[in-house]
């Protein structure tokens, strides 16, 4: 089958197109014939070498495409059946053929969502939910303000914090050309990253943040720190920013009342899969119903490379997918 591999660690151009063997499901697993793959920047740290991971490597941390066939043990799939599905925990996703754990499948029998749209849902959209809901344990009413709000995962943080029931939803964008984007995504104010600092006390009446996601980190982080409220929490799902590590001092947080948790989709999909299979359908459940906007630009397969390019430069807004069977 035909599938985009990473040969050596680098830049965008070792991307390359090879023929591989096609992956078999073993016992609780499925094999998926893959319509869209999603890109992602976890997949351009894996390309970088920052994720140890085994070359050649295939990326690809979610698809959408049609059941070809069930492993041993599982139910309530069958061949055919049209699905969005993580394949984080081992990868695979940029190929005509994936395989991951069934629990990590959410079919789309009669929903109405697009193929295009639903790649796009599995990482991000589930993410959104979860960091949410089990990291920062977001209570109705609480303020809560989300770093790159017009990127993929910002784009749906916004509309996640809202569904459960944030009273007031902050973002930040990079720079001036991303803030009408971002506000698009369901946020009470969007404002440059830069001048946080001077924007959280009117944002927040003088209080600050009851919680906050960061997933640039470098000044951003301290800045999230700086700008919580008693008892917020900060969430660390990222360093898209590549900056080095900002350390947090304990003694800091318990003077503060203060706290730091951090989110990692891979590492949480393969500790609780049932988990996240379960946010993964709510995901896919919101944006069936319209109460999640997920926006996509479609690149095909061969132009991995130009995704991963997009991605690295922070111009993209929203999500983009790769094309991989007509």
């Amino acid at each position: 089958m035909k599938a985009v591999t990473i040969p050596a660690f680098g830049e965008a151009d070792v991307l390359r197109v090879d023929e591989i063997k096609v992956p078999e499901p073993g016992p609780g697993q499925v094999s998926i014939d893959v319509a869209y793959a999603g890109a992602n920047f976890a997949e351009v740290l894996y390309r970088r070498g920052v994720v140890d991971v085994p070359l050649p490597f295939v990326p690809g941390i979610e698809v959408s495409g049609h059941v070809r066939a069930v492993g041993p043990d599982v139910e309530g799939l069958r061949p055919g059946q049209p699905v969005a599905a993580l394949t984080i925990v081992d990868s695979g996703g940029y190929a005509e053929v994936a395989v991951t754990s069934a629990d990590l499948v959410a079919p789309l029998d009669g929903l109405g969502l697009g193929l295009d749209v639903a790649a796009a849902i599995p990482s991000n959209s589930t993410t959104a939910f979860l960091v949410l809901d089990r990291a920062a344990r977001i209570e109705p009413g609480e303020t809560v303000l989300v770093h790159a709000a017009a990127g993929g995962v910002g784009s749906q943080l916004g509309q996640a914090a809202r569904q459960l029931g944030a009273g007031r939803v902050v973002g930040t964008v990079g720079g001036p050309a991303k803030i009408e984007t971002a506000r698009g995504f369901g946020y009470d104010d969007v404002v440059l990253r830069d001048e946080l600092p001077d924007r959280v006390a009117d944002l927040t009446g003088g209080r600050g943040f009851d919680v906050v996601v960061d997933m640039v980190g470098g000044p951003a982080r301290r800045t999230s720190l700086d700008a919580l409220a008693p008892m917020g929490r900060m969430i660390v799902m990222g360093n898209a920013s590549g900056a080095d590590d900002v350390g947090v001092s304990a003694n800091e947080l318990w003077f503060t009342n203060k706290s730091v948790a951090g989110f990692n989709l891979a590492a949480f999909s393969g500790a609780f899969p049932a988990d996240a299979g379960r946010g993964l359908r709510r995901a896919v459940a919101a944006a069936a119903s319209g109460d999640l906007r997920v926006q996509v630009e479609e690149l095909p397969l061969e132009q991995a490379a130009e995704a991963h390019r997009r991605i690295e430069s922070g111009a993209t807004t929203g999500k983009l997918v790769l094309a991989v069977r007509g």
